[in-house]
């Protein structure tokens, strides 16, 4: 069973930063493109940014996009989103998703996920 396990979340006054990791085991990069999600309280989860599995390919949700950054360690099977200038919005719990698809697209929708994290709670709070 491919497994994805989140970290980084926790409390940050709003302008903070937080680094999000997403460790992924029994599967490599190369072949699964990653998606980071969020879910804040009483909302749906939304997409928040992608990145292919050739790592050539990134996108980004428009309330992120100058603050967010996805970036990938194929040599440490880990997915990090850097998330500068934190907004009280930005509270939610973010999952990370594995979509088998190799090349250079990605994808920021929940139904083209195969594989799920169980997600890490960020705070934006002062």
């Amino acid at each position: 069973q491919l497994q994805l396990v989140e970290s980084g979340g926790g409390l940050v006054q709003p302008g903070g930063s937080l680094r999000l990791s997403c460790a992924v085991s029994r599967f490599t990069l190369d072949s699964y493109a990653i998606g980071w999600f969020r879910q804040a309280p009483g909302k749906e989860r939304e997409g928040v940014s992608c990145i292919s599995s050739s790592g050539a390919g990134t996108k980004y949700v428009d309330s992120v996009k100058g603050r967010f950054t996805i970036s990938k360690d194929n040599a440490k099977n880990t997915v990090y989103l850097q998330m500068n200038s934190l907004k009280p919005e930005d509270t939610a719990v973010y999952y990370c998703a594995a979509e088998r698809s190799p090349g250079y697209v990605c994808s920021t929708e929940s139904y083209a996920m195969d594989y799920w994290g169980k997600g890490t709670l960020v705070t934006v709070s002062s």
